[in-house]
């Protein structure tokens, strides 16, 4: 055996004592009555399978599903004694992902909606006929863009629960972009500000990015923008 071979096998050998030890300590810091039984590896990756899937749907929002109904689904398919096969489960998990994205769709409309409603009441709060509304929060004195202009602004946008999904001043620096080659809301409402202004714009679904959603955003969200306009040309 040459010595690349020996250095492998020692390093194989560290990783699993490391790992073996990792696992054990792991284990006895939980809480006694969350511990469980793993006695070889088998049962440690199994173990860590369902930890990984768990925060895989975790991270998707998904926290009110049946967590025995999801360990039985996998346990029918390691036994081979599902009456689905995996194309026919596919095509129903499809199925009951659209029926879901739809209704949080609608959701999301009427959360929009009532704000909309709600917010149309505050005296500093100006609606257009588009459902654009928006309040000045400083009113400059230059020229206002048209909608072919290309403006300089800084900008930061959030979710109805104030999530910051964009926002220029994080990345101290300011975007440039032609206004007719941007959603609805912003091409109407920046031609509204004189160059030097900031304003707040409440954007609805349909002025934003409807039911596509665009990124960290979901369909049909209603949008929120703190735009400052430094320029255009």
């Amino acid at each position: 055996m040459n010595n690349k071979s020996i250095i492998s096998l020692v390093l194989v050998a560290v990783v699993s004592l490391v790992a073996g030890y990792l696992i054990a300590f792991m284990i006895h810091s939980v809480k006694p009555e969350n511990r469980v039984s793993m006695n070889n590896e088998t049962d440690s990756l199994s173990y860590f399978l369902g930890l990984n899937l768990g925060y895989s749907l975790q991270q998707m929002q998904m926290e009110d599903l049946d967590a025995s109904l999801i360990a039985s689904g996998i346990k029918q398919v390691t036994t081979d004694s599902s009456s689905f096969d995996q194309m026919m489960a596919q095509s129903v998990f499809m199925q009951l992902q659209n029926t879901i994205q739809e209704r949080q769709a609608m959701e999301e409309i009427e959360k929009g909606t009532a704000f909309l409603a709600e917010n149309a009441e505050r005296e500093e709060v100006i609606s257009t006929e588009s459902g654009l509304q928006y309040e000045i929060l400083f009113e400059g004195s230059g020229e206002r863009p048209a909608d072919t202009s290309t403006v300089t602004v800084h900008y930061k946008g959030t979710l109805l629960d104030g999530t910051v999904f964009d926002s220029s001043y994080d990345r101290d620096e300011p975007e440039t972009f032609r206004l007719d080659r941007v959603i609805p809301g912003w091409t109407e409402g920046v031609q509204l500000m004189p160059v030097g202004s900031k304003y707040k714009f409440y954007i609805p679904s349909n002025l934003g990015y409807g039911q596509r959603g665009g990124g960290s955003i979901p369909p049909n969200s209603l949008l929120i923008f703190e735009v400052e306009l430094l320029s255009f040309e």
